[in-house]
């Protein structure tokens, strides 16, 4: 059994919401050159943090645009501004939860745990994205970098939600699907759990997660009620 967390915060996008619809639009506006999307998911990473580091601020649907913006420039693609944004935004209002997300959240409710969202999207996207799900309910609260102008794995983005549910970095918990936000909570002294879903992987460099799970049913399985 792992030790019982006293708040366990989730990543969003990959982790409980699936990102299928989102990568059809985006492949679409590519010219349906699929094989892009993973440079573009990266350069959105990339232009993150760049702005973390230069002290700016863009919303990570901003930075997601820009990004397809020059993913297709690169590639000798046309693709206006408005179809770049509509690629992006409106499917990722309404993408659905992954199969054990209800089952799963519903069971670390039933043991007695705080469930908190902890994502890079805006505070605004993360709020209409889980009322389009049906999971508003399972959250004690909704965390953006938005409001620190900060994004993960900045080493501050943990400390500060560590700070805003009271606790001590040993007592939080992340649970995420994309290995660079393991590797910022692992640093920030946070306990981790990662997700292995299809085409996600660890940093190999990084500390390692506290366990590796193929959904969240099987977390819950090691983790203790704290009721």
């Amino acid at each position: 059994m792992l030790p019982a967390p006293k708040v366990i915060f989730f990543d969003v996008n990959e982790t409980l919401l699936d990102l299928t619809a989102m990568r059809s639009s985006v492949g679409e506006a590519l010219g349906g050159r699929n094989d892009l999307l993973p440079l573009w998911f990266s350069t959105m990473l990339h232009h993150s943090l760049v702005d973390s580091t230069t002290q700016r601020f863009h919303t990570f649907g901003e930075i997601g645009v820009a990004s397809l913006l020059m993913v297709a420039e690169i590639e000798g693609i046309t693709l206006s501004k408005e179809d770049a944004k509509k690629a992006i935004v409106t499917p990722l209002r309404s993408l659905p939860p992954h199969g054990d997300v209800v089952e799963g959240l519903k069971a670390l409710k039933a043991k007695g745990y705080t469930l908190v969202s902890l994502t890079n999207s805006s505070n605004k996207g993360v709020y209409t994205q889980f009322k389009n799900a049906d999971l508003l309910s399972y959250f004690d609260k909704r965390l953006s970098v938005e409001d620190i102008n900060l994004y993960k794995p900045d080493l501050r983005a943990y400390a500060w939600a560590a700070e805003q549910m009271q606790i001590k970095p040993e007592d939080a918990m992340l649970v995420a699907a994309h290995g660079w936000d393991i590797a910022g909570a692992k640093q920030a002294g946070w306990q981790a759990a990662f997700i292995a879903r299809p085409g996600k992987v660890l940093y190999p460099l990084a500390l390692k997660p506290d366990t590796v799970v193929s959904g969240l049913n099987e977390l819950v399985a090691q983790l203790p009620d704290v009721k």
